[in-house]
């Protein structure tokens, strides 16, 4: 299932861009009020685009299971290895914007 794989790379894309939008919010708090809440605004549509991609994984993951049965055991645990390393990138942008 190559597409897992490829939609995993586009989430660590969205949350990537996320936090850098994060970081320009925080940067400019202060100084910019307007512009840090362009920058927040974007990092939580990243975050969006990242949850949409993540629902279809998990459609696709339901989807292999009625047609075949589980996946391959390797393939669930690069998966699952993947998914935590998006909440905690994700849990790190939410606490920048917070």
């Amino acid at each position: 299932m190559k597409i897992i794989q490829e939609l995993s790379d586009m989430m660590d894309e969205e949350v990537i861009d996320a936090r850098k939008y994060a970081k320009c919010a925080k940067k400019f708090k202060e100084s910019d009020p307007e512009l840090s809440r362009t920058f927040a605004q974007l990092a939580n549509e990243e975050l969006s685009h990242m949850e949409k991609l993540h629902v279809q994984a998990e459609r696709l993951i339901r989807q292999y299971r009625e047609e075949h049965g589980d996946p391959p055991a390797v393939m669930l645990a690069i998966y699952d290895y993947l998914h935590d390393k998006h909440i905690e990138k994700v849990a790190e942008v939410r606490m920048l914007l917070s």
